[in-house]
């Protein structure tokens, strides 16, 4: 596979170690994400898919083994390093939206665009209103965050995590708290991105109906993947 988004190769992750309680709770991961590829990750909880997540997302560290975003690979880099590659890369989607309710729609979707600044600009602010425009929440731009549906939440959340034209979207059970409508229209929003951009996306859900509609379906069980490929 050309250029992968993601690629994890012997992957490993413990807590607690060096304490009697150490527990390793992913075993050798080996997994390839290409460009624009949308691939659902399934299983039951306390499989491993969140450490999994965090880890592609480069927000936890693996204990051992490669793991490459974008080419390059992660595990000497410095917190710095990671941040930015980070910043630049991935945006997320989670299942509670964590959108800032106090502020705007259109201020919510500039937040990630703010490590690059100091203060927000018109660029930005015009990019967030494009964003928005595209998930179809143009006239809900100024409205807070905390007035909107729980649907519109996360169609703001999905336009945050566009932000910075990632390459890599990380959704994290983004229907999980959706009633099935709602859900199903984040779904092919995520979908049009994936198709209309190339942006490879790693879609963490329990809903067997959507993941049938992926490219691909990963199963994490007790720490292992199953049919990876």
């Amino acid at each position: 596979m050309a250029d992968p988004v993601v690629h994890l190769a012997g992957v490993r992750k413990s807590f607690n170690v060096g304490r009697p309680i150490e527990t390793e709770v992913l075993h050798g991961i080996d997994l390839t994400l290409g460009r624009g590829e949308f691939c659902a990750v399934m299983g039951p909880s306390g499989s491993g898919k969140s450490t999994l997540l965090n880890l592609v997302g480069l927000l936890d560290r693996p204990s051992s083994g490669a793991l490459a975003i974008c080419g390059e690979e992660t595990t000497t880099l410095d917190d710095g390093a990671i941040t930015r590659l980070r910043g630049h890369n991935i945006g997320f989607v989670f299942q509670y939206h964590c959108l800032m309710p106090a502020f705007t729609a259109q201020e919510n979707v500039m937040m990630p665009m703010l490590g690059n600044a100091v203060f927000p600009n018109a660029a930005m602010a015009a990019r967030a209103a494009d964003l928005l425009d595209s998930v179809g929440l143009k006239p809900w731009c100024d409205s807070l965050a905390g007035e909107l549906s729980g649907g519109q939440q996360q169609r703001v959340a999905v336009a945050r995590a566009l932000a910075m034209n990632p390459p890599l979207v990380l959704a994290d059970e983004p229907t999980g708290n959706l009633d099935t409508k709602s859900a199903d229209a984040v779904f092919a929003l995520l979908r049009s991105v994936n198709q209309a951009q190339g942006t490879a996306i790693l879609f963490v859900t329990h809903n067997e109906a959507l993941a049938a509609r992926c490219d691909r379906i990963i199963k994490v069980v007790d720490g292992l993947l199953v049919d990876p490929h």
